[in-house]
């Protein structure tokens, strides 16, 4: 993991406290198979698939399982990596960042710290002022649409 990763996430296991508990079946009721996939199996939607990836309208991304804000349309850029992409979550303790050496590859897993569902990846190549790019699949948010206060970038 990079230095710059290292310094603004703060790594959790995957047996951190949740504010949400529910049952994996009660999870598979409650959500499409393709958000179940996504959040609960650690999924990946197919790039410039999702529908918010091209999303521009003002408004706040929340958790699609638990309804957690997670992060604001004033964070969010256009990577060209076929997912949302956003540079900061809407606070520090939205997300959780979990290192995943899945597949042969030292990625950042990151998760809706309120009910630890998978939201997507964060990777060290993003804009200022974080140089952080969250690469979140739009299976994994919810968008409500409204105005956004501008302290949030």
């Amino acid at each position: 993991m990079t230095e710059s990763l290292k310094a603004t996430s703060t790594l959790a296991t995957s047996d951190a406290p949740r504010r949400v508990h529910k049952t994996e079946e009660e999870w598979r009721e409650l959500l499409s198979p393709e958000q179940f996939h996504v959040l609960r199996e650690k999924g990946t939607e197919s790039a410039f698939s999702g529908a918010l990836y091209e999303n521009h309208e003002d408004g706040i991304y929340h958790c699609g399982a638990c309804n957690a804000p997670l992060f604001t349309s004033n964070t969010k850029y256009e990577s060209g990596s076929g997912w949302p992409s956003f540079y900061t979550p809407v606070s520090a303790d939205a997300i959780e960042a979990i290192e995943d050496n899945a597949y042969g590859m030292r990625r950042v897993e990151v998760v809706c710290a309120t009910c630890g569902s998978h939201m997507g990846h964060v990777f060290p190549d993003g804009p200022n002022p974080t140089g952080l790019r969250y690469c979140i699949n739009s299976a994994s948010l919810n968008f409500q649409p409204g105005p956004v206060s501008a302290d949030k970038e």
